[in-house]
């Protein structure tokens, strides 16, 4: 037991360090998925705006 806490906290900068990392990653994942959403937005956005253009 006596090693136990010393071990765990020379292991917690690593630890930190892969939860950092799996964030980053998440955001970025997160990041392309809303980019293409805006992307669909804007085209339906844009057939909106044609299609109001066309019948006024």
């Amino acid at each position: 037991m006596n090693n136990f806490i010393p071990g765990l906290i020379a292991l917690l900068p690593l630890i930190l360090f892969a939860f950092v990392l799996r964030w980053i990653r998440l955001i970025k994942i997160n990041s392309e998925i809303q980019v293409d959403q805006n992307k669909k937005i804007i085209s339906l956005l844009e057939e909106l705006k044609n299609n109001k253009g066309s019948a006024g």
